[in-house]
This record gives C-alpha cells, sequence and structure tokens, in this order.
C-alpha cells in the first residue's frame, strides 16, 4: 500500500514557524531624539504588517544613528532590520544585518545578547537550509551532548552568562537544525533538554516552539518507519515466524507499528502545543499544530479527528495575522482539505476545489498584502494548480505565470511552477512548448540542486514528487520523439541533439538520485567531472547500455565507438513488470540450494541486450559498461544468459550510477599496495546479529601475500580509529575490507561492521578517506566483500550504486549479497592477481575470476554477485 507523504506542503508552514525566533522581538530605542519616532513609527507599522514601510523608517535611522560613533541604538535598529527582512522572506539580508549586529556586540564585549544574537543568525542559516553553518553557530562542528560546545558558540556564551533563556533558545535552534539534517537521535536529545528548561522557565511560546520540533522530529522518524515497511513489503518480507501472512511479528508490519508508535508519540506533542497555544490565545500556533497532526490522523485513519482538526483549523484561519507564516498556512491546509492528494502534483477532487480556491485566495491577498514575493510564488502557484486540476488550461497559465515572476528571485519555487507550465502545456498538446518548459525547470532545478537535495532531509522525502518527475517527464517526452527501435547515425544532427538530451538529462538523475539518498553535497561535487564525458562515444570496444524504467514502459540506449547510438523501446515491460522479473531473476540466483533456472537470465537478456546482439559483434565490443535504473542497480548482469553462455563468458561487465561521476583515473599498478581489513568473529550492531566470517583471516592474508607491504587488521584492531590512522600515515591505492556490509533504504542504516560490535557508515567511510588521503594519490579501489542489497529494494541498490563515489574511492568492487566465505578468497585471488600481473583492465579481471570460477563448476550464486563499480579501467 502506497504510503502518503506530506513532506513538501507541511515544509512551508512548519518550518516557518519552526524556525521563528526564541527570543527575538522588534525593539524600541532609548534616544531621546527624533530618531526615536523613526524607531517607534517603524515598530508601528511593522506590527501592522507593512513590513517595507518598517524598513525604510529603520534605514533613515540607522543612517542618522551611524553618524554618532559607538551610538547604542545603532544595535537595536540592526536587529529589527535582519528580523523585518526573515519575516519577508529574505533571509540573505537578514544573515547581512545579523552578522553586522554580532560584530557589534563583540565590539561592545556584551557577550549576553551575543550568544542570543547567534543563535537568530543560525535561525536565519537554517531557513536557507545551511544547517551545518547553523550547528557551527550554536554548538561548533563537533557540538554533541557528550562534547562541550566551542566557547565562542551560543550555547556556550549562554552557559558562562547564566543566561537560561538564551541557552533553552539555542539549545532548542540546535536541535531544530539537526533535524533538519536528519540528525533524528540527536535533534531530540536537543529539543527536549531545550522543553525541560523552557518548563522550568515558564516561558510558554518557547514551550510551544519545541513540542512542535519534537513533533516534527516523530513525524519524520514515522515516515522513514512507513518507507521501510513498504521496502520490506516489496521484498516479500510479510510473513511471520509461524508462515502466516502480514502476521503481527513479520517485518513489514512491525515497521508499520514502528511508524505507529513514532506517529501517536508525535501527536502527543502536538496535542499538548495545542493545549498552551490555546491557554495562551495564540492562533498562529494553534492552526501549526493542527495543520502538523492533520497528516498523523490520516496515517492513522482516524477520520472524526481529522475532521475535527481540519475544521477548527479552517475557523481560525482567517483570523491570523498579516504575515509569511499564515500564507504558508493557507496553502498547506488547502492540500490537506483531502487525504487523497498523495503528492505535489496530484489533483484536487471536485467537490473541495471552491473551498480549496478560496483559502488560496486569502493567502495570495495576504503575500501580496505583506509583499513577501516568496510567499506570493507559492500561493499563486497552488492557485494555478487548481485550475490545471479542473481542465481550465487558461487561467492555469495565467497564475502560473504570475507565479513565475513573483519566484525570479526564489528559485526554489520556480522550478516548480516551470514545471507546471509544462505539464499544462502538455495537457494542452503544445508538445514543442512543453519540452521547452520541462528543460527551463530543470535548468533552474540544476542551479540549485546540490542546497535543495541536501540541506533539508524533509525536502529529501519529496523527491520523487517534487524532483525526479521533471527528469522523468523530460525523457518520456523526448523519447516519445524516436521510433520503438530507432538507430541513430552520426550524422543525423538533430537525431543525434535528441539523444545527447535525453542522454545528458538521465546523468543528471542519477547525480540528483544520489545527492538525494546520500544527502551530502560534498562527496558528489568532488568527483564531477571538469570535462564532461561525451556520452556519446565509448572508447573502442567499449558500449555503454542506459536504460530507463517509466511506468509504462522501458527503454535502453546503447552508445558504440563513433558516435553509434541505438534505441530500443519496450512498451510491453513497465515499472511493475520490470520489477516482478527482476526480482524473480535474483531469487533464482540468490538460492544456493537450487540449479539456477537460466532462463530467467535469458528473459532480462532477450529484452536488454539481444537486440544490440549484431551491433555488438560489429563494432568489436569486448567491454559492457551499464547505467543502470532503479531495480536493475540491485542485480548482476554478469549472470545473463543468451541460451548458451552467460554474459560474462563473453563480455567484460561494469556498472557506474553516472558517466559524468566517474573518476578517469587509476592507480600505478607497480606501486599497488594494500590496507585489508576484517572481521571473523561473530557481532551485534543494532540488535541484529552478523554471523562469524571464519575464512576472512585466510582472505586478508591472500591480500598481504598478493600486494607487497600491504598491512592487515583484523577483528578487534579493525576499529574507525585504526583505518584513520592506517590511511593518515600511509597511501593505500587499495582498501580491502572483509566483514559484513548491510545496504539499506536510508543511508544511516547503511553500514559495515567492524570490531567490538560497533559499526561504520558509509558516509563516516567517506569522510576518513577524503580527510586522511594523500591529495593527488586517492584511494583506486574499495573492495567489499560480504555486502548484502535487499531484494526489491530501489534504495539501497542506489546505496551500493554509489559505494564507489561515496567512499571517495575510483572504483569499487561490492558484492549484491553476502555469500559463502570460503569462495570469495578465490574469487579475490584471481582478480587480484589477473590485475596486478596481466594488465588487465579491472572489469578484464574481474571477467577473467568469474570465468574461473563458471569453469571450477561453482554455481552463479557464489561468483555472480561480485559487480565492479566506477572506473573500469
Amino acid at each position: 500500500m502506497a504510503r502518503r507523504s506530506f513532506r513538501w506542503l507541511s515544509v512551508l508552514f512548519t518550518i516557518a514557524l519552526a524556525i521563528s525566533l526564541f527570543i527575538g522581538q522588534i525593539s524600541t530605542v532609548n534616544a531621546k531624539v527624533s530618531n526615536e519616532d523613526l524607531v517607534q513609527q517603524g515598530v508601528t507599522e511593522y506590527r501592522q504588517g507593512k513590513y517595507r514601510a518598517a524598513i525604510a523608517l529603520w534605514h533613515r535611522a540607522l543612517n542618522s544613528y551611524q553618524a554618532t560613533p559607538d551610538n547604542p541604538n545603532t544595535v537595536v535598529v540592526l536587529e529589527n532590520l535582519a528580523r523585518v527582512h526573515q519575516q519577508i522572506g529574505q533571509s540573505e539580508q537578514a544573515i547581512t544585518y545579523w552578522d553586522r549586529v554580532t560584530d557589534r556586540y563583540r565590539e561592545l564585549g556584551n557577550e549576553e545578547q551575543l550568544g542570543r544574537s547567534l543563535s537568530e543568525l543560525a535561525q536565519a542559516y537554517s531557513s536557507l537550509g545551511q544547517h551545518r553553518q547553523a550547528i557551527a553557530l550554536l554548538c561548533g562542528e563537533q557540538g554533541n551532548k557528550q562534547t562541550e560546545c566551542f566557547s565562542t558558540s551560543a550555547i556556550a556564551l549562554a552557559k558562562k552568562n547564566a543566561d537560561s533563556l538564551g541557552e533553552v533558545a539555542a539549545k532548542g535552534s540546535l536541535g531544530e537544525a539537526y533535524r533538519l539534517r536528519g540528525n533524528y537521535a540527536r535533534a531530540v536529545d536537543y529539543l527536549k533538554d531545550s522543553l525541560t528548561t523552557a518548563r522550568i522557565l515558564d516561558n510558554p511560546q518557547l514551550e510551544i516552539s519545541v513540542l512542535n520540533s519534537l513533533g516534527n522530529t516523530y513525524s519524520s522518524l514515522a515516515q522513514i518507519s512507513y518507507r521501510q515497511a513498504d521496502s520490506a513489503e516489496t521484498r516479500g518480507e510479510i510473513y511471520g515466524r509461524t508462515g502466516l501472512e502480514y502476521a503481527p511479528d513479520s517485518p513489514v508490519m512491525q515497521l508499520r507499528q514502528d511508524g505507529k508508535q513514532q506517529d501517536r508519540i508525535a501527536l502527543g506533542y502536538f496535542q499538548d502545543s495545542l493545549a498552551i497555544a490555546t491557554q495562551q490565545q495564540n492562533s498562529l500556533e494553534r492552526v501549526r499544530s493542527l495543520i502538523s497532526s492533520l497528516p498523523i490522523y490520516y496515517r492513522l485513519s482516524d477520520t472524526t479527528a481529522a475532521a475535527n482538526a481540519k475544521q477548527q483549523a479552517l475557523d481560525l484561519v482567517s483570523t491570523l495575522p498579516l504575515e509569511a507564516t499564515t500564507v504558508y498556512a493557507t496553502i498547506d491546509l488547502a492540500k490537506l482539505l483531502q487525504p487523497e492528494k498523495v503528492s505535489f502534483s496530484s489533483c484536487y477532487s471536485a467537490d473541495i476545489l471552491s473551498q480549496a480556491r478560496a483559502l488560496l485566495q486569502q493567502g495570495v491577498d495576504t503575500a501580496r498584502q505583506i509583499d513577501n514575493s516568496r510567499a506570493t510564488s507559492f500561493a499563486l502557484g497552488e492557485f494555478g494548480h487548481t485550475y490545471e486540476c479542473s481542465g481550465d488550461y487558461q487561467q492555469a497559465l495565467k497564475l502560473t505565470k504570475q507565479a513565475r515572476l513573483a519566484a525570479e528571485q526564489h528559485k526554489d519555487s520556480l522550478y516548480l511552477w516551470e514545471w507546471q507550465t509544462g505539464r499544462i502545456l502538455l495537457a494542452q498538446k503544445n508538445s514543442d512548448r512543453a519540452i521547452a518548459a520541462y528543460e527551463t525547470a530543470i535548468s533552474t532545478l540544476e542551479s540549485i540542486r546540490d542546497d535543495l537535495l541536501t540541506a533539508n532531509r524533509d525536502v529529501q522525502f519529496d523527491f520523487r514528487d517534487t524532483v525526479e518527475p521533471i527528469y522523468r517527464g523530460l525523457i518520456a517526452r523526448r523519447l516519445g520523439m524516436v521510433d520503438n527501435v530507432s538507430v541513430v547515425p552520426p550524422t543525423e544532427t538533430r537525431q543525434v541533439s535528441n539523444v545527447s538530451s535525453i542522454l545528458t538529462t538521465v546523468d543528471s538523475l542519477r547525480l540528483a538520485e544520489l545527492q538525494n539518498y546520500f544527502g551530502n553535497d560534498c562527496a558528489i561535487s568532488d568527483v564531477v567531472a571538469t570535462d564532461k564525458v561525451d556520452l556519446l562515444a565509448p572508447a573502442p570496444n567499449t558500449a555503454y547500455f542506459s536504460t530507463i524504467i517509466l511506468d509504462d514502459r522501458t527503454a535502453v540506449i546503447a552508445n558504440f565507438p563513433g558516435r553509434k547510438t541505438k534505441i530500443v523501446w519496450d512498451s510491453d515491460r513497465g515499472k511493475a513488470a520490470i520489477a516482478e522479473e527482476i526480482n524473480q531473476y535474483r531469487r533464482g540466483l540468490e538460492n544456493f540450494y537450487t540449479k539456477f533456472d537460466v532462463s530467467l537470465g535469458q528473459n532480462i537478456y532477450s529484452w536488454l541486450v539481444q537486440p544490440f546482439a549484431e551491433d555488438l559483434e560489429r563494432e568489436q565490443i569486448t567491454t559492457l559498461v551499464f547505467i543502470q535504473d532503479g531495480l536493475l542497480r540491485s542485480v548482476p548482469m554478469s549472470a545473463l544468459h543468451d541460451g548458451e553462455q552467460f554474459l560474462v563468458q563473453k563480455y567484460a561487465i561494469a556498472t557506474t550510477p553516472s558517466l559524468n561521476l566517474t573518476s578517469p583515473n587509476t592507480a600505478n599498478r607497480q606501486e599497488l599496495k594494500a590496507l585489508a581489513l576484517g572481521l571473523s568473529e561473530p557481532s551485534q550492531v543494532d540488535n541484529k546479529s552478523f554471523p562469524p566470517l571464519p575464512n576472512v583471516k585466510a582472505e586478508i592474508k591472500q591480500v598481504q601475500n598478493i600486494f607487497a607491504e600491504s598491512t592487515g587488521v583484523l577483528n578487534n584492531s579493525f576499529t574507525r580509529d585504526r583505518l584513520a590512522a592506517e590511511l593518515a600515515e600511509t597511501s593505500y591505492p587499495i582498501v580491502h575490507i572483509a566483514t559484513h556490509g548491510q545496504f539499506s533504504s536510508e543511508p544511516e542504516d547503511t553500514f559495515l561492521v567492524t570490531g567490538n560490535n560497533e559499526k561504520l557508515t558509509i558516509t563516516e567511510l567517506d569522510r576518513i578517506i577524503r580527510s586522511t588521503a594523500t591529495q593527488n594519490e586517492p584511494v583506486d579501489l574499495i573492495a567489499l566483500t560480504a555486502c548484502q542489497t535487499a531484494v526489491g529494494d530501489e534504495r539501497a541498490a542506489l546505496g551500493l550504486a554509489g559505494i564507489a563515489i561515496q567512499a571517495g574511492a575510483n572504483s569499487a568492487l561490492a558484492s549484491l549479497w553476502s555469500i559463502n566465505d570460503e569462495v570469495t578468497p578465490a574469487v579475490m585471488q584471481d582478480f587480484y592477481l589477473g590485475w596486478r600481473d596481466r594488465r588487465l583492465s579491472k572489469a578484464q579481471a574481474l571477467q577473467q575470476a568469474q570465468i574461473a570460477s563458471i569453469e571450477r563448476g561453482v554455481p552463479p550464486a557464489l561468483w555472480s554477485p561480485f559487480v565492479l563499480i566506477g572506473n573500469w579501467q
């Protein structure tokens, strides 16, 4: 059952309020001069929602105050200007003013106010998605509850000056920043600490803010549990210990129960917040709590509570003050009028359109009245979407155009309305203009993609709603311009240009998927090729195979040397059919106890490779490089079968998530040495048991024998600190890790098991390699020989596909599933010797190792899971 995602719509209102100032208030000054009137007039205008007028008055006062050195009123006006710019959605300008405020307090030696202003500066950074910078200001880059915060941070300054209010505000802001980064455990720690202090101080406004942040944190955890449950269901993990489908003890039902429990905890926090807000007669906070609760009621199928909360919010929304959060409340409430609206572009039902439009008109009017262009853009865009839903495309285009104009300086909304324009034009059968609009949307998205996909975990939840469909929509439109079987000669300029656009868009989508999965732009942007790879021109004897899986069909694009291209559509295999076929193939391969049915490999070969067989022969291809889509990343191509032999018996095979993310570098084979780490003992991590790997000792020793001057590290000596120390001291072209590895749908649950029952996440491995490797000598190959990715889990497969990139290596050799570790040393020995001595490429060395296994009678279950990812040379 598909889970409803309300993440994007909750981002607008809840973030706007959760980032709201914990301690800041618009201030007057103490001066007994005419400038006091200017400041007071500005305060009056501000409270009436006339923010531009307030800015003009405060600027006049500021210019006058700055004429007098060390005027104490200067900093008060600077604070007011920072807050009003934050209020109208101009966070960059707010940061500029807060920087001046903090500089001024440093000069005055006022540490208490410096700490408080640092908290507000951090909140401004968080509103831009720059949570890492916010965390640095609040506590320091390494701040957590176990170590002291940096002495110059907001929390440290508050503690030093016994400023309880400043401390609770800083901790609450820090917890919120961690929540938005996806570090939920640390977020809960800081937020609970902040809540305790807020209650001691008897500060209702602080208590409301922290309660809502805690509610949002547990709501996010519930979303993760539901997504993991969906993955478990796809993998077929629906049976309990007695074999009963969907039994309470089955993995899928346990995960759903976890989600429900987390939802109930979140609901408790929201209800507590609502009670305090009601007591304080704070309508805005009441609406926030109600809107945050609505998706949970929908997920828990509590229709009565949902109806009550919705009606209360509707009754209150017209009483809200003139500010941006009110605009976002109307938008979110319009979207939440019906539980069926499961994604950003899903349509409103006809029976609620008039009610939704009334709310959105209120949002547009409020946004225009306060002159907030970002809020205006979101309100107009959603208003236009209602007319897209009802088929009134002229009105939809008119409103969407207005939304685009309002969003010119706010690209995080601009790309959405460019995409909406493309959808509307497509509905009008205006294909050329629709394609142009999609391309414009992607161009805008590309310019902000790093910040958008890596900054805010709430946005990452919505990748499949607000990012992926744009890329796939353009790909589908352009693929619709070619025949089912289309050969594109290099001389056909227009067709070549179309194919080049398709491949470029596919490559951009792959990059976006990885950024969304890992949530870390540093690792990705470090390896993006400076000189773009010619996606149409493989090296001699090499062919690129790019797969594109759409809902109703699948395309394979093969590129051959000399810029020759062939495209084959399979209209009988959409996403669902492909998933079934791939999972059957994977399960058949993974079964150690029965002979592999090669017909499962033949089925996939028949549509993926067979249509290009003559082309491969004619071009004398010896190496195939696959750039896979979706679940195809989770299965090895080596065991595909043409009816006579396995594919690996004819071709060397590699895979890469993106050609432009594939490093062109490779190690000097004269200087190869390895850092070999392994765990042979049983372990338990996160309440999960991992069996012993008795042959790991021999595997590590074997690697040391093959590569002189190599280092072996075993069992309890294998720790993250030892790994970091070894890489800091010596440059190793090869890092060989023989231990259990788990690739999950969540990057936080993607890890390697180390000694002492500890784990090393892939992100931590990346951090160690990048911080310790010699600048000009990156790790060339990382080998992971006991990994496990789940059948049918697209996100887990994506994690494995990006392992070489995220681990900071040119290439990765990894196993798709755990195998008998007696076989692993033989495969790895044949691979390493072939690569070292025979001057084979990595792909060719793996090919020869797998052929040797076939000739020894080893079943495919034990040799096929080894896949080469990244640079295949």
